[in-house]
């Protein structure tokens, strides 16, 4: 047998590959991006003048004019009495809001995720209605639902139940504008995990509830925590829906966003304070949120991608 190498032709030789440590280079090498430089550098400019002007500034200047008289004045208009009522009725709402949500949140997503049903499709669609219905039109049904001249308002004041002009409307209306928050962050999540883990809990015995408490809400807590901090937010901050509702009655049915408002309108130099004064508060707790929301996804991004990927 001849020692010469067989001739291949040219069109069937296979092309010289590089060797690894050299493609590792020119991979490394290779820029995604292909923009000029002052090209990147206009985009960045634009984004952050945009930050600036639109967020920064104004939240630099509830803060600037909140403390414009000191800080004794600034305490003393959080401790007015109207001030005291909404800071109170803000955090009960939120407090019985967030909860509601929660338990429908998670009750939503085990269905969605878990089981197949009829209707379904729907039950996703009716999740996402706050989202494409406008707070103010929200509220309107809700007038004319329980309202004195509404389909159930006989009977409720027969029975001299009020729920319009009253806490209870208001807390129907931030219910119904921050549900879809804690659902929409675990149906993604628990429908990649899928069904394995609780079906070989349940082979192994365990019940309903202890899989539900031990496997699956330890699979989905950090997306529950962070659902729920959205729907906190949501809730503190809402003013379209609860100002239908409300009647805004100072003292009584005014939450933060309502009485900024009324103390704003009452131009006087201790009013505005007033008003910047509860803006302030209620900007710093959106803050607190946003950091903490900041933090779980950096803190957990992985956790929150890998729990999906491992199954």
């Amino acid at each position: 047998m001849s020692a010469e190498k067989a001739f291949i032709p040219p069109d069937r030789q296979r092309p010289t590959e590089a060797p690894p440590a050299a493609r590792a280079v020119s991979l490394r090498t290779r820029s995604p991006v292909t923009e000029a430089v002052w090209v990147r550098a206009l985009l960045i400019s634009v984004g952050l003048a945009f930050v600036v002007v639109f967020l920064l500034l104004p939240l630099v200047f509830v803060f600037v004019q909140a403390f414009k008289l000191g800080f004794g004045e600034y305490l003393a208009q959080l401790s007015e009495p109207y001030a005291q009522s909404a800071i109170r009725l803000t955090l009960l709402v939120t407090a019985i809001a967030v909860p509601a949500n929660l338990i429908f949140g998670i009750a939503a997503a085990w269905a969605i995720a878990k089981y197949e049903f009829k209707g379904k499709a729907f039950l996703i669609t009716l999740i996402d209605l706050p989202f494409s219905v406008s707070p103010v039109i929200a509220g309107l049904v809700y007038v004319l639902l329980f309202g004195a001249q509404g389909y159930f308002g006989p009977w409720l004041a027969a029975n001299d139940i009020q729920i319009i002009f009253a806490v209870p409307g208001i807390v129907l209306a931030t219910i119904f504008v921050t549900f879809p928050f804690v659902a929409r962050e675990l149906i993604p999540l628990m429908q990649e995990q899928g069904t394995g883990d609780e079906e070989a809990a349940l082979s192994l015995g365990a019940s309903g509830f202890r899989t539900f408490l031990f496997v699956t809400l330890p699979n989905v807590k950090w997306a529950l925590l962070y659902g729920v901090l959205l729907c906190n937010a949501r809730a503190m901050g809402e003013f379209g829906a609860v100002s239908v509702l409300s009647g805004r009655i100072q003292g009584f049915t005014n939450t933060m966003p309502l009485q900024i408002e009324a103390a704003s309108k009452e131009f006087s130099r201790t009013a505005e304070v007033a008003a910047f004064s509860l803006a302030s508060l209620l900007a710093l707790l959106a803050l607190v949120t946003l950091a903490l929301k900041t933090f779980l996804e950096w803190r957990y991004a992985d956790r929150l991608s890998s729990a999906g990927q491992s199954h």
